[in-house]
């Protein structure tokens, strides 16, 4: 049975500013993308890659795909209107008489280490769904017409990070079974719809999505540590 990770990127990064995708932005010498695969293509618990990227960087991500020598990246594919719909077209491309587990991962966060991966894959295979989190550490407020209401207790929640795994029959349910618009900010949301628990996994701060262009200073300075 095969582990396949879904690597989305396929969005614009508006909020990144800049004249390409924050994907193709350089970072430490090389684009932050090809940082994102190496980690999954590292990693032993991922047997095949499938990226999905914007249509019109689907040749250039190709390129990219031969200037490095990855053993795993298998196939690339156009993304959709949403991320949603990026991840479903990305899950077509994955053969279902094969299929175990599916890891989806967000192309932004080149920083995700091969034992968080492996850790995730796995508690997917035993547990059918797992999510990758991080603590809150900042004191959570709830707001009404721009005052706070109350404060909410921070023990009990955790950051959403990627992968996010879940066994191919889960994965494939959650989708064919639901509208795929803009509130549908990650898998899990998804998930949790169909009544499933997911694990948790616990990650670190470390692991951040490259959104705005002071988190591209962040990951170099994490990078260069990691050399």
């Amino acid at each position: 049975m095969i582990n396949t990770a879904i690597i989305v990127a396929a969005g614009t990064g508006k909020r990144f500013g800049g004249s390409q995708p924050k994907q193709l932005i350089e970072l430490l010498g090389k684009p932050l993308i090809i940082h994102t695969i190496e980690r999954f293509d590292s990693c032993p618990a991922i047997d095949e890659i499938v990226l999905v990227v914007a249509e019109d960087r689907i040749e250039e991500i190709r390129t990219l795909i031969v200037e490095h020598p990855f053993a795993k990246v298998r196939s690339v594919v156009p993304g959709g209107a949403t991320r949603a719909e990026s991840v479903r077209n990305g899950l077509n491309e994955i053969d279902e008489k094969t299929a175990w587990i599916v890891a989806v991962h967000d192309g932004a966060r080149p920083l995700v280490t091969v034992d968080e991966i492996s850790r995730t894959v796995e508690n997917a295979s035993l547990h059918g769904a797992a999510c990758l989190v991080a603590d809150v550490t900042d004191t959570i407020k709830e707001v009404d017409h721009g005052f706070i209401t109350k404060t909410v207790p921070r023990a009990n929640l955790r950051r959403a990070q990627t992968p996010q795994a879940f066994q191919y029959g889960i994965l494939r349910k959650a989708f064919d079974g639901s509208a795929l618009g803009e509130g549908v900010t990650d898998e899990c949301f998804l998930v949790e719809h169909l009544g499933i628990r997911i694990f948790c996994v616990e990650g670190n701060s470390r692991n951040i999505k490259i959104t705005r262009p002071e988190d591209l200073k962040l990951a170099e300075m994490y990078l260069a540590s990691e050399e």
